[in-house]
């Protein structure tokens, strides 16, 4: 599709604009569906994608995984099939023309249905390696998508509704161009499936000591197998993983519930609170005591 104007995702960004005004993330009744609005460029900032796909209908944003930048904007969606760390970041966005789009979470389950019951083509092309990609947005992926966010004006339909058309995003994503992608990760006996189940695993356990052989053997798979494949849908080794989950998890903590960055080291699994210190230092680009400040200035400036 062509950046020029498309009807349907001009309608999708008036009602975006509509519901968004005033916020920079907003949730809605509909499970699964948020919108995101910014009124000007801004710096990669750390974040956690679940699988979803991410629709921008005005303006443009890149994410980086590892080393690996995704550019995406009004002609190409972003689609992510396992929790990844990224960073994302706004490219074109001012006041008068905000950055708008949503993002809406994959059901795993409902690909495999449909790939099961074989209501849509096998792709020809083979899956590259990966867990994120790139696909180009169609009016049939619009529609839906415009029929979904419209139910907002219409709450009392939601519950009635909003599966049906959910199903139908799903069903045009495995007829897009990121189909491969989507089978490989549905796919039950495949290895990115396997990950993901790890990954599932990881996200509860993170304060677990990590024994990456026995997290092998609990999906069937040798531990170089599983590194191998591990590093090609996250960009990271399963420790780097675990340590990325740790250090957004003790930040969390100390915005929200107030810890001290010694007592969220220990909750999270550290057990020197120097190496956590060096640690998220490296991460976030400051120690953790000066980074909660900051944010914290930020939201009162913000507010």
């Amino acid at each position: 599709m062509e950046n020029g104007s498309h009807p349907l995702r001009e309608s999708l960004a008036r009602m975006i604009d509509k519901w968004s005004a005033g916020t920079e993330d907003c949730p809605t009744p509909i499970a699964g569906l948020n919108f995101f609005r910014r009124e000007a460029p801004t710096p990669p900032r750390y974040c956690i994608v679940n699988p979803s796909i991410v629709l921008v209908v005005q303006g443009a944003k890149r994410m980086w995984v590892g080393e690996q930048a995704y550019p995406y904007d009004v002609s190409r969606f972003l689609i992510t099939s396992v929790d990844l760390p990224a960073t994302s970041q706004v490219m074109t966005a001012s006041p008068q023309t905000p950055c708008l789009g949503l993002t809406l979470s994959l059901n795993l389950r409902t690909l495999a249905e449909l790939i099961a019951h074989g209501d849509v083509p096998i792709p020809r092309e083979r899956p590259s390696a990966g867990s994120i990609g790139l696909g180009n947005i169609t009016s049939d992926i619009l529609d839906p998508f415009r029929r979904l966010v419209n139910l907002l004006n219409e709450p009392e339909a939601i519950d009635t509704l909003a599966p049906l058309f959910e199903r139908e995003i799903h069903y045009r994503l495995l007829k897009s161009d990121q189909a491969a992608r989507l089978r490989q990760i549905a796919s039950v006996d495949g290895h990115s499936y396997r990950i993901a189940r790890t990954i599932d695993w990881l996200k509860q356990n993170f304060a677990t000591p990590l024994r990456v052989e026995e997290l092998a053997s609990s999906v069937q798979m040798s531990t170089p197998t599983f590194h191998h494949h591990f590093r090609q849908l996250t960009a990271m080794s399963p420790l780097q993983y675990q340590k990325w989950l740790r250090l957004n998890e003790a930040k969390h903590l100390m915005l929200n519930e107030h810890l001290d960055a010694a007592t969220a080291a220990f909750r999270v699994g550290y057990e020197s609170p120097s190496q956590f210190s060096r640690e998220y230092s490296r991460l976030f680009g400051a120690p953790p005591k000066r980074d909660i400040l900051a944010m914290r200035e930020l939201a009162r400036a913000d507010g």
